[in-house]
């Protein structure tokens, strides 16, 4: 008999010898629009996350371990965002890339600060965001302050003696950066014609363009997203009315040509760098258009969020949210949007705000 138990003890004891434990992963998150009218948006936060996360966890991770990515749907819905940044709270990440929306990202930054996670935005660019004083919250992409500033000067300088109309969507995103615009056409000593909101989400703005045509006006700022921006510049082609349509960083991507159609054509737009065109991307450029996927607008800006994470991270020598966030404000972070690092608020340093026009089926910059 003690011979059997001693059989069966030394059996268990091997068994566990041969048990490895198994190696922890790194949760992180991705929150974004993955479905409704932004959802183009969404697939390029989460295919510009995936990439990195995978490219990371070839050359060996953090700290030793894998990274897991987590992504979530937001609908670029401030309720719908608080949602989502609970159920990565519940999940256990470490670190969200997103959102994409301001509208969004603004409420669910108090969710990530009580629950002691850091959220790198690499879309959201109302001032409000970090204005909070959140010490958790970045982002990798300018802010509207600045891109106000850029678009006012623009329209006083090349059509300050033209009709000039403002319209937004009343968004976080949409109205804020008319206003920044408005804000700085005005103290260049120019007045709009028009400002106006309109209602985001409809099928057509045929009424809205009309109302310009019939005021006169030669040019039309829009504070909003491409869906909409897209179908006025059509309601303007349909009614040949030659309307200098110019917008934000929303118009970043290849849908808004999709859905314009030629109506796209000539249409004026702020964005950051492209970073397709930036050396240091030019290997992950290649892996995607290997996958038949062109990395436009905010692909390559979540891939750099997660980038500067990692790095901030394998600097700090810890996974702590507070040495991670000291990692982040110290270093330069070398990425696909070239060397950046983070101001005391969590901003870019150095903001680079560039005109493109849409040619064809794509956005080039303004020459």
């Amino acid at each position: 008999m003690h011979r059997i138990i001693a059989i069966a003890v030394a059996i268990v004891a091997l068994a566990a010898a041969c048990i490895c434990p198994a190696r922890a992963e790194v949760q992180i998150g991705a929150a974004g629009p993955v479905t409704g009218p932004l959802a183009w948006i969404g697939e390029q936060m989460q295919r510009g996350a995936e990439m990195a996360v995978a490219d990371i966890n070839a050359a060996g991770g953090v700290l030793g371990q894998q990274v897991r990515l987590i992504t979530v749907d937001d609908f670029c819905d401030p309720e719908q965002a608080v949602a989502a940044a609970q159920k990565l709270v519940a999940d256990g990440v470490v670190l969200v890339v997103g959102h994409y929306c301001s509208g969004a990202s603004i409420p669910a930054s108090k969710v990530y600060e009580a629950a002691g996670i850091l959220q790198i935005s690499p879309g959201s660019t109302n001032p409000l965001l970090t204005e909070q004083g959140r010490t958790n919250v970045f982002r990798v992409i300018g802010r509207d302050d600045a891109q106000g500033v850029v678009a006012g000067n623009y329209l006083a300088d090349h059509w300050g003696d033209k009709k000039i109309a403002i319209l937004h969507d009343n968004t976080t995103y949409g109205k804020g950066l008319a206003d920044e615009t408005r804000k700085q056409l005005n103290k260049r000593g120019i007045t709009e014609a028009i400002y106006d909101a309109y209602t985001p989400g409809k099928n057509d703005y045929s009424a809205e363009v009309a109302t310009l045509q019939a005021a006169g006006i030669d040019v039309l700022y829009v504070g909003g997203y491409l869906t909409e921006v897209a179908l006025m510049a059509r309601a303007a082609r349909d009614r040949s009315y030659s309307v200098q349509l110019v917008s934000g960083d929303s118009l970043a991507t290849e849908e808004f040509v999709l859905i314009a159609g030629p109506a796209a054509e000539g249409t004026l737009f702020t964005f950051t760098t492209d970073a397709r065109r930036i050396a240091e991307a030019a290997p992950v450029v290649e892996r995607f258009r290997a996958e038949n996927f062109e990395p436009t607008g905010y692909t390559l800006l979540s891939y750099g969020a997660v980038q500067a994470w990692a790095q901030a991270v394998n600097k700090a020598g810890s996974l702590e949210l507070r040495q991670v966030i000291a990692s982040l404000h110290s270093h330069l972070f070398d990425t696909v949007l070239g060397s950046i690092d983070f101001d005391d608020k969590g901003d870019l340093t150095v903001q680079s705000w560039i005109w493109y026009v849409w040619r064809g089926d794509e956005y080039v910059p303004l020459e």
